[in-house]
């Protein structure tokens, strides 16, 4: 309370992306408690789109104030409520893609979303808010409480949006499952944060790591039992192998813009706060010259190439589009969690800007495959592999589209997908994690041949009906919108890669004091 009273009214112009969302969610939700049953609820969609706008200029804001034109002059880090609260450029460029990729996921619903599949459309629009609201508290968290209450709020909402398909039984299974595996994995991680509090006598993650610095000796088994609750929690959050058993039947049951968001921007935030924690505690500091840090980094790289296999391997039996793209968002969480498990080194500065580059490609072809997936599912009500036959006889532009999409995946030039994995293997290499970059080259050649067998569904199949593709508006511009951005990636992607490394700082956004 003590904190909280010494907030002022500049303390609150910082707390601005994240106060506008709560202001949009409020008023939505009461305007659909308000307006009668009949009336047409779409226009909650774009109201929330505004939100989610408001919301980005303010990050934007935030951005420029950390990083002012004259280079010359240095502007440290906001942190608010003693340090519990971190507003920089790490935390703002992964605010921006949160909200990119919720107003994409927003975008392409309006006008693909059905009374009889959800009957209340209201909430299923602004529900999204409160979710990423999640997320953005996770992001600028500096202490272990505000990360928890942001994990749930995300993990709670989600939780909702899985079952919002109330009349199917596979969407209230999955979400029943989703309810349960996240209560295990939120009290997994809790109970791993209560051992860091235990030993430190604090929940901020630099008196964490300064305790444990001057104490590994007294604490060292209970510092490892801590470590691997806490990446055995967030491995479920990013849903890596062997933790992620619950994202097939969820990814299937939920509607499809929800399946993007938690393949999306649920996992981003995951990986938020894996980068966040696991650095900010166990790579810092006295830690570094300690057993715990090499046996960390070690069982990191162990889960990204259990990860990697696992995901890629299984999804070469799947049938079902949504639970092969959950299967090969399993095998992206290994690709995305190396940057992590090869630490900073003299040569390799640049971890951080390989995981974000990388997590920006994945939203863009990740989200525009589901896009199609739903075109798809929508005119043939069948969300199987063998729905996408014939479908470049069909929509010439949106087989295309797909083509480009898929290639993306698999990590084909000349694409965004194909330089996030490049950059991130040049890393291990740099390090000498040459078997880590093995795996990624061989998982990677494995992928092919399922990202290829919905391509040939499209090219080289005829559907067995000649079924209509009904797009809207909204799905088509969905598409292209991933689809161009997944190509500029590919041919420009020093653009985006010099923009963050000028952003972003080791020294004052990780290592902060």
């Amino acid at each position: 309370m003590d904190q909280l009273q010494r907030l002022t009214a500049g303390d609150i112009v910082h707390l601005a992306p994240e106060l506008s969302l709560v202001i949009f969610a409020v008023i939505l939700s009461l305007l659909d408690l308000a307006l009668p049953r009949s009336f047409n609820r779409t226009w909650l969609g774009w109201l929330a789109l505004v939100g989610l706008a408001v919301s980005a200029a303010f990050v934007i804001g935030d951005i420029a104030a950390l990083n002012p034109a004259d280079a010359a002059q240095s502007v440290e880090p906001i942190t608010l409520l003693g340090g519990s609260w971190r507003i920089d450029d790490y935390a703002n460029l992964f605010k921006l893609l949160f909200l990119g990729g919720t107003a994409l996921v927003l975008f392409m619903s309006i006008g693909n979303i059905k009374d009889e599949d959800i009957p209340h459309r209201g909430e299923f629009f602004y529900l999204f808010l409160p979710a990423t609201i999640g997320a953005m508290v996770m992001a600028s968290s500096g202490d272990l409480i505000t990360l928890f209450v942001g994990l749930e709020l995300l993990s709670i909402t989600s939780y909702v949006l899985v079952g919002m398909h109330k009349k199917r039984y596979v969407s209230n299974e999955s979400a029943f499952k989703y309810v349960v595996m996240g209560g295990i994995s939120s009290a997994i991680i809790l109970y791993g944060m209560s051992f860091l509090y235990g030993m430190s006598g604090s929940t901020k993650l630099v008196q964490i790591n300064q305790a444990l610095s001057d104490n590994y000796a007294s604490f060292e088994p209970l510092i490892y039992v801590a470590f691997f609750m806490l990446l055995a929690g967030f491995g479920f959050k990013i849903a890596a192998a062997p933790f992620h058993m619950w994202a097939p039947d969820v990814y299937e049951g939920a509607p499809a813009p929800v399946t993007a968001y938690l393949a999306v921007i649920s996992k981003a935030a995951g990986f938020a706060i894996t980068f966040r924690v696991l650095y900010g505690i166990f790579g810092i500091g006295g830690l570094i010259q300690q057993n715990i840090h090499t046996d960390a980094l070690t069982a990191i790289s162990v889960v990204a190439a259990a990860a990697m296999i696992v995901g890629n391997a299984v999804a070469l039996r799947q049938k079902n589009m949504k639970r092969l793209l959950a299967y090969s968002g399993v095998a992206n969480a290994g690709y995305l969690l190396v940057p992590i498990s090869t630490h900073y080194g003299i040569v390799h500065l640049s971890n951080f800007s390989e995981l974000f580059f990388y997590l920006i490609a994945y939203l863009f072809m990740n989200i525009g495959a589901v896009a199609v997936l739903m075109v798809v599912s929508n005119s043939g009500k069948n969300e199987n592999i063998s729905a996408f036959a014939g479908l470049y006889y069909r929509a010439p532009a949106t087989a295309v589209a797909m083509v480009i999409l898929l290639l993306s995946l698999a990590g084909l030039p000349v694409t965004g997908g194909f330089f996030g994995k490049l950059y991130i293997m040049l890393g291990t290499l740099q390090m000498h994690q040459y078997w880590l970059a093995a795996v990624m080259i061989g998982t990677s050649v494995i992928s092919f041949y399922y990202y290829f067998s919905v391509i040939r569904q499209m090219f080289l199949r005829s559907a067995s009906e000649e079924m209509p593709i009904s797009r809207s508006l909204t799905s088509q511009i969905t598409i292209w919108i991933c689809t161009a951005a997944t190509l500029l990636t590919g041919f420009f992607p020093h653009v985006l890669l010099r923009f963050v490394e000028t952003i972003f700082s080791v020294q004052g956004d990780m290592f902060f004091k």
